[in-house]
């Protein structure tokens, strides 16, 4: 568990796999009433989606973001590898998926506080990219991260979608 000023990230255990299900589903009802095509899977998702979750509970990859009241406002998945998307990597970096914000802790900058807390946790562990990525037909998400200092290096076909990948080199 991590906290700083306004978070805390709390581990999932596997009994909670409805409610990040739950999560996902929400966010992607969300993200269709802004008619984009992200994530729509998770209204019904496949059982690999389900197991790819189950795989991250399990691993200790999934963390609910909690505000200091106890107040859960989202979650994230963070990994310190991730073939799947990156391949193997020699450098050491820190990759973030599924980061789910609540929809009435949207427009406060909520994202942006998890991923400098996920940023200040690489550092301290010697990390030199802190890596994730989007969908590329999510324009608004690849514009917001694009703005807060990812750089896009590649992107990467997957079953159900084209992403950009992003890094944001934080060690020299």
């Amino acid at each position: 568990m991590s906290i700083n000023s306004e978070i805390i990230f709390q581990k999932i255990q596997l009994e909670h796999l409805d409610l990040v299900l739950r999560l996902f589903k929400s966010a992607a009802e969300k993200i269709a009433k802004k008619n984009v095509d992200h994530w729509q899977y998770w209204k019904n998702p496949p059982q690999e989606k389900i197991n790819w979750v189950k795989a991250g509970i399990e691993n200790e990859e999934f963390f609910f973001i909690n505000d200091l009241r106890n107040q859960n406002i989202g979650m994230v998945r963070i990994l310190n590898e991730d073939e799947l998307y990156w391949g193997k990597q020699d450098v050491k970096a820190t990759y973030i998926h599924s980061l789910v914000i609540k929809e009435e802790f949207n427009g406060k900058g909520m994202g942006e506080t998890v991923l400098d807390e996920i940023e200040k946790n690489a550092k301290a562990n010697g990390c030199v990219y802190l890596r994730l990525d989007a969908v590329t037909k999510n324009t608004k998400l690849c514009s917001y991260y694009e703005n807060l200092g990812f750089l896009k290096v590649g992107t990467k076909k997957m079953p159900l979608s084209l992403n950009n990948l992003y890094q944001k080199k934080i060690i020299d």
